[in-house]
């Protein structure tokens, strides 16, 4: 046999797609006496090789099978050359992907295997580019237990033998140049595991869009450039998600907000046009969005995600989101997206021994495995993977401009125990639940957000008293901006449950929330989980006649936004919905035709718009000198009342709640200062569907000292309602000082 020819071992490897170096053998090869070009092309019956330098076609005999290999005497070194395949007498002209060199370099090698490459989206997955000259897509995937890996589709006719991919061997990274393939091309991975088995076709773990469920395939993402224009909204940011400024999240599960007649879904341009506008009427300065990763079962809401980097195909293509985002900077409304870096799940083309052996997911099954969920759990301890989830967090920033994420599920990852009967975790080397690995993964990506875009925020929904959740790690703490207060939502919901004759009796579930209001900076979340499962919609779970439960729900909110923390309501709250949530529909729109539900819509507007403007309603959210109380103890009249201060001398606000059905007319509360205080809020206004009880406008404040302030007003409280007062001009007295000052310094 001819020196040049390749071993016929070699030959059956690739014939058989098990060759694991496919770049040694196909393409151009340097021989004795010219240059040897080998192709391997299923359903040709001839191949020619068609010089870019307008030399003559020259064969390619076919050596066996599909393998088809010549030796062209003469040429030194690799040229420019197309290849023209003939079968059943037509003829096609196409490039020979082993022609071209690699898309990745050392530097990719080092910084995957240190797991410190902070842009891994930009390198791995399927990029439409030129490359040496040829349009194309450049693939690269990590499997570094692999024995070969090809990239499949309808363009080779899943056909694994087609396109093997050239393995770095320093990272374990496989990567591939397809010349012609352009966006749109729905493609997989076929995966050879070492032990000689061809798993189940994988989707793209950096895959940056994907078919419709029930298809799994990735999609080439068009890579064209947005036309971003919100620089001075993203300068803005810092200001404007500080722990100082007014924050109020509306959380959207997108695909049931709203529906087309029929069950389809709306597209993201759908939802500029009906969702932006709703938000921004209310007043909400946030919209938090359930993940919209790609995900295979709309009954997980998207916490089950398959795509981490492609938006779901559910709502249209990835520059949808774009638009979206866009649209909602343009109107001052910013963007969080629910991110879940705590587990995946083990459907066979998602990243459950994506090689055929565990490799995003740790390796101890006490670790890897989440029993309650049936998910897997990332290796936090492998710099690869936390590398792979870092560069997702930032992927989200960069690209789509989103303003922060909110990090679904971080007890599950700080505790090794959260949520594991006995038998069912390890504790760690000390013996203890901490999860070590987890928190300096956290500890690392919230670093990085805050380095890498400034302003932009990362929530915890953390449900343990770990202590510094939204501390710097520099003190000891997770580096969170924020974290969701679960205590106090739970707490709060436990008590709007009990009938309201024996609420005197559990005043401390409301009370309680006070004791660690200030150890974290926190979010009040009324969220999705509140409404699911069998525990009914908020309206519904509440006691008493529909009257009784309307007003203990809109008294709840003014509480809710007087209380220190920004705040969360989930989608539906505001039109105060009967029904569970499901994600299988839209919402109870139709319910706006009643009053009541007029009512409480247009209560939750006005408490956005007045929270928002009056400083001392969250200026000192996470500072305890932003809060007094006035009575904690009224615990027989179930009434709760406190101030709330802007700590820049602003005019202090007096929340006064009532959650009996008993109405006061003439209750005394202590005040900072006499004087007029206007009522900037009742819930029992006839306007939101109450009985019209109040104070006329407002009280005044006397000289007359009561618990422990020098002023004090007698206040008429409505049943199940909740009063705002706010300081109005300065205090009597004040005037005239100031008059014969100016007089004084006039002489």
């Amino acid at each position: 046999m001819e020196p040049w020819r390749a071993p016929q071992e070699a030959v059956e490897a690739l014939l058989a797609a098990r060759h694991g170096d496919p770049f040694a053998i196909l393409g151009p090869h340097a021989a004795p006496g010219g240059l040897v070009i080998r192709a391997l092309l299923p359903g040709a019956e001839a191949l020619a090789v068609l010089p870019w330098d307008g030399g003559e076609p020259v064969p390619l005999p076919r050596r066996h099978g599909a393998l088809f290999e010549g030796l062209l005497p003469g040429r030194a070194a690799p040229f420019g050359y197309r290849l023209r395949a003939s079968a059943g007498g037509g003829s096609w002209d196409l490039e020979d992907p082993y022609r071209f060199g690699a898309t990745l370099g050392p530097l990719d090698d080092h910084l995957m295997v240190e797991g410190t490459h902070r842009r891994l989206h930009r390198r791995l997955g399927a990029h439409a580019v030129m490359h040496e000259g040829v349009a194309g897509t450049r693939f690269a995937v990590w499997a570094p237990n692999a024995a070969r890996v090809s990239v499949v589709g309808a363009f080779n006719e899943w056909d694994g033998r087609r396109h093997p991919m050239r393995k770095r061997v320093d990272s374990g990274l496989w990567e591939l140049f397809i010349p012609g393939l352009g966006a749109g091309a729905a493609y997989k991975y076929e995966i050879l595991a070492r032990d000689g088995t061809v798993l189940p076709l994988k989707a793209d773990p950096f895959g940056r869009a994907a078919e419709l469920r029930p298809s799994t395939a990735s999609l080439v993402p068009a890579d064209s450039d947005f036309a971003w224009d919100d620089a001075a909204f993203l300068q803005a940011r810092a200001a404007t998600q500080d722990r100082r400024a007014a924050i109020s999240i509306y959380e959207v599960h997108a695909p049931s907000w709203r529906r087309h007649p029929g069950g389809a879904f709306y597209s993201w341009d759908d939802l500029i046009g009906s969702l932006i506008p709703h938000v921004a009427w209310m007043g909400f300065t946030h919209i938090e969005l359930m993940p919209v990763m790609e995900h295979p079962l709309d009954e997980s809401w998207g916490y089950q995600p398959i795509g981490l980097h492609a938006p779901t195909a559910r709502l249209g293509d990835p520059a949808g989101l774009k638009r979206f985002i866009a649209a909602c900077h343009a109107q001052g409304i910013g963007v969080l997206l629910d991110w879940v870096p705590a587990h995946f799940p083990k459907d066979v083309h998602g990243l459950a021994r994506f090689d055929g052996q565990t490799l995003y997911e740790d390796p101890d099954p006490l670790r890897g495995f989440h029993r309650a969920w049936g998910t897997a759990v990332f290796d936090y301890g492998r710099r690869e993977v936390a590398a792979f989830l870092a560069s997702n967090a930032l992927y989200w920033m960069e690209e789509f401009h989103a303003d922060g994420l909110r990090v679904d599920a971080v007890s599950t990852m700080v505790h090794l125990d959260h949520g594991r009967a006995p038998g069912e975790w390890r504790p760690n080397a000390e013996g203890g639940t901490e999860h070590h690995e987890a928190v300096a993964f956290l500890r690392q990506v919230n670093a990085l957000v805050e380095e890498e875009h400034p302003g932009a925020i990362m929530v915890a929904e953390e449900a343990t008293s770990w202590p510094g959740v939204s501390r710097p790690a520099a003190e000891g703490g997770l580096g969170f901006r924020f974290k969701w207060n679960m205590g106090w939502m739970n707490d709060t919901l436990r008590y709007l449950a009990i009938d309201p004759i024996h609420r005197r009796w559990h005043h401390d579930l409301v009370t309680f929330g006070m004791m660690y209001a200030f150890t974290e900076d926190f979010v009040l979340p009324l969220s999705h989980d509140e409404v699911v499962h069998g525990k009914g919609s908020l309206l519904g779970r509440l006691p008493g006649d529909d009257w009784q439960r309307f007003a203990t729900l809109r008294a709840y909110y003014a509480l809710m936004w007087a209380h220190p923390g920004k705040k969360l309501l989930f989608m539906g709250g505001e039109i105060a919905q009967w029904r569970e949530w499901s994600e299988a529909r839209e919402l109870d729109w139709w319910l706006l035709q009643y009053a009541p539900h007029q009512g409480v819509q247009r209560l939750v507007r006005d408490l956005n718009h007045l929270y928002r403007s009056l400083p001392a309603l969250h200026a000192r959210d996470a500072e305890a000198e932003g809060f007094r109380w006035i009575d904690a103890d009224d615990s027989t009249r179930s009434i709760f009342s406190w101030l709330r201060f802007d700590g820049e001398g602003g005019a202090p606000v007096a929340m006064i709640c009532n959650m009996t059905p008993v109405p006061h007319a003439a209750l005394r509360f202590g005040l900072p200062r006499a004087g007029a205080w206007r009522e900037v809020l009742n819930t029992d206004a006839a306007v939101y569907g109450g009985s019209g009880m109040g104070n006329l406008g407002g009280v005044v404040a006397e000289r007359v000292a009561f618990q422990g302030f020098p002023a004090s007003a007698t206040v008429t409280v409505p049943p199940l309602g909740t009063i705002w007062l706010v300081a109005e001009g300065p205090e009597p007295g004040e005037e005239a000082a100031d008059d014969k000052k100016g007089e004084s310094d006039a002489e």
